[in-house]
């Protein structure tokens, strides 16, 4: 007797537990945060969804958003505007993030460095403006001298917090399978995505000011953060799977067209000393930027549209 209901106590908290990760998903869907043109570039089965403005005879730009939970091409919603007045704006959501498709892959640097130099190909050489990890994998589309590498070439590169390392190192197996595990995996995840927690990361490591972030893009947050399979490549990122191997000081020095690194001068998890010590090994422009953190286009959106105009200038000269 005492088994029996040990047993239907377990099978109420599993059913109690499946409930509540239902009720969290969210089943609505999901628009771009971005004012422009929608599309698909099919990738390796994938439907990689990404928004578009600007005329199209205008230079190429690609704008690449970073990885975390939540991550998203809506990062750069507050520079997209204005970078379009100039350029062919493109802005995709990576595989596994946004509107993108998220398939139950085991997602790794080396599938994202692909994607990028297969994106990229699809455009004549276009300027890149990357956030965090995907700066990495933007560089590693390039090879020296600025050759094409796999049909890959860009007129010039704007690196947002750029690094290489964002999750452990090593990765830990175990926790990329927990956060994948049906059940305790979901609501290990719907506790990293809660609005508390991704309001806590936005105060201490994305933006100076926690105000910054409004309620509005908080709920997107959470909403991009909350459909189905949303966790899989999350569950890469905080293993340290995402981590590259690339050397990227290395890579940003044989860049054709001279980098730019941006970089927020109250940053904490990628300190400003990280941004000093690869743009002193790269010989690439820093610019810092006051009162900003990981996000300094985000909080600082007109200076950052003029220091990407700046640095295309200055890279096609260079």
């Amino acid at each position: 007797m005492k088994l029996r209901n040990l047993a239907g106590t377990a099978l109420l908290g599993v059913g109690a537990i499946a409930a509540l990760n239902t009720g969290l998903r969210y089943e609505g869907e999901l628009e771009s945060p971005l004012d422009g043109d929608d599309g698909t570039f099919r990738w390796r089965g994938m439907d990689v969804a990404y928004t578009e403005a600007g005329d199209p005879d205008d230079p190429d730009l690609v704008l690449l958003h970073g990885v975390n939970a939540a991550g998203s091409a809506g990062e750069w919603r507050e520079v997209f505007d204005d970078l379009a007045a100039e350029h062919h704006v493109v802005a995709p959501d990576l595989p596994g993030f946004g509107r993108s498709d998220r398939p139950p892959l085991r997602y790794s640097a080396a599938l994202y460095e692909d994607f990028v130099r297969d994106f990229l190909a699809d455009f004549d050489r276009p300027a890149v403006v990357a956030s965090s990890l995907s700066a990495a994998y933007a560089a590693a589309a390039v090879d020296d001298a600025g050759s094409p590498a796999d049909d890959v070439s860009i007129r010039g590169f704007v690196g947002v917090c750029p690094t290489t390392v964002a999750g452990p190192s090593p990765p830990k197996s175990w926790l990329r399978e927990l956060i994948r595990a049906p059940l305790v995996g979901d609501a290990l995840f719907n506790a990293i995505a809660s609005k508390p927690s991704i309001r806590y990361f936005n105060a201490d490591h994305g933006y100076d000011d926690p105000t910054n972030p409004s309620d509005e893009w908080t709920d997107y947050e959470w909403r991009t953060a909350h459909v189905e399979n949303a966790r899989f490549a999350p569950a890469s990122f905080v293993s340290g799977y995402l981590n590259s191997d690339l050397d990227l000081a290395a890579a940003l020095a044989e860049m054709d067209a001279a980098p730019t690194i941006v970089w927020g001068r109250e940053a904490e998890v990628s300190p400003l000393a990280d941004g000093r010590e690869l743009a002193d090994a790269s010989g690439a422009r820093l610019v810092v930027f006051d009162r900003a953190k990981l996000l300094p286009h985000v909080e600082h959106p007109d200076r950052f549209v003029e220091t990407v105009e700046e640095s295309l200038v200055a890279g096609a000269t260079a």
